[in-house]
């Protein structure tokens, strides 16, 4: 029998006991969210496998242990597009958190300012980006989804400098949202009152329906998809730096490079894209060699304590984002309970660094990890 979810603690703003790491809260996670509403959040498209292998490629390495370092003037801070962070923890962006709690993307504004995290608040947020940048920090960011109409995607584009985000993140990997088989077995239905606050005035694409003999997939949703000249005229429009999310294959990450992008986000979309894609924690390491030592890489995907936060440093990235783990925390305890959650894992974090003798987020390397698979090789041995 499915468990019926508690009293909400919005109001009361108590983290409830049992609440001791960071994943804790996805451990407790259904006891506050509806059923069908947990099985979206947590599920994958198609089978979800994608959104399994996300989770699972971390516990693939095993973090080593070093001896007789000194890290007592040790921190966590990070520099991305030119903003000096104090840990490289952001809040990735999450469509529709009302369906978590009443007041959604604002409490999480509010706990990532709390936290000193950057939130990257998503086009298809619950509310609109100008109520979450009042409610926000000074470091917020805003993804965008291209949308039908240029003067549609333009105006946000305005909207969002005008509210003060300090960067963009296009997305370009969800061109067609798959279904997940975990959520309509489950019962899913987005309510009416939850709706992308952002989009509501602009107009809304018409169904454009293939001929019979046309596929509904080629000539149906991929008629509109993002092509290289439509990111080509973003970055003529705005002078915000553009991220781009959803990179897993290393020839499109030189090729981004090469068309002046700030900087990559290595993310299967957590999953809910082409199930069968990459854990994106498999797939940074070729990302990091296509785009060279130095370049601004990001990782999305299965991020559940700080030892993950640390392997995925070690093997390419200068900071991750935290997806359902945000929403987990959100559901579970509001506002308090994001940016606890962030205060767990950052100590969590903080700790697999100390004893693995990292003073700095510098000092992490790929040589600090070990395959789990592997035996490690004495110096000198064949």
């Amino acid at each position: 029998m499915m468990n019926q979810p508690l009293s909400p603690p919005h109001l009361s703003s108590v983290i409830p006991p049992g609440i001791h790491c960071a994943l804790d809260y996805a451990v407790m996670a259904p006891q506050f969210i509806p059923g069908p509403v947990f099985e979206y959040i947590a599920g994958g498209s198609g089978q979800g496998g994608t959104a399994a292998a996300n989770a699972a490629a971390f516990a693939g390495w095993a973090v080593y242990p070093r001896l007789l370092r000194d890290v007592a003037a040790g921190h966590t801070k990070v520099t991305l597009s030119g903003a000096e962070l104090p840990h490289p923890l952001l809040l990735a962006p999450v469509a529709l958190q009302k369906l978590v709690h009443p007041l959604g993307e604002l409490e999480t504004a509010r706990a990532a300012e709390a936290a000193g995290s950057c939130m990257i608040g998503s086009t298809l947020s619950s509310f609109s980006l100008e109520e979450i940048a009042r409610s926000a920090g000074p470091a917020k960011w805003f993804q965008l989804y291209l949308q039908p109409q240029r003067e549609s995607t333009l105006d946000l584009v305005r909207r969002a400098e005008a509210a003060g985000y300090d960067a963009v993140v296009l997305t370009l990997d969800a061109v067609i949202q798959v279904a997940s088989l975990r959520a309509l077995r489950a019962g899913f239905r987005m309510p009416d009152d939850v709706v992308p606050a952002n989009l509501k005035d602009y107009p809304r694409p018409g169904q454009r329906r293939p001929d019979a003999v046309q596929s509904r997939v080629f000539q149906g949703a991929m008629r509109d998809a993002p092509t290289w000249g439509d990111l080509e005229w973003l970055l003529s429009q705005t002078t915000l730096p553009v991220w781009i999310k959803g990179v897993l294959h290393p020839e499109d990450a030189r090729a981004l490079k090469a068309r002046g992008v700030a900087g990559l986000v290595v993310s299967n979309h957590g999953g809910r894209g082409l199930d069968g894609a990459p854990a994106s924690l498999d797939a940074i390491a070729a990302v990091r060699a296509a785009v060279g030592p130095d370049y601004p890489l990001l990782l999305d995907g299965g991020i559940r304590s700080g030892s993950d936060v640390f392997k995925a440093l070690a093997l390419g990235a200068d900071a991750v984002l935290v997806g359902r783990l945000q929403v987990y925390a959100l559901g579970v305890a509001g506002a308090l309970g994001v940016a606890h959650m962030l205060k767990l894992l950052l100590e969590e974090l903080e700790v697999c660094m100390a004893l693995a003798g990292c003073a700095t987020l510098a000092d992490i390397h790929r040589s600090s990890l070990l395959r789990v698979s592997e035996s490690p090789t004495p110096e000198g041995s064949p």
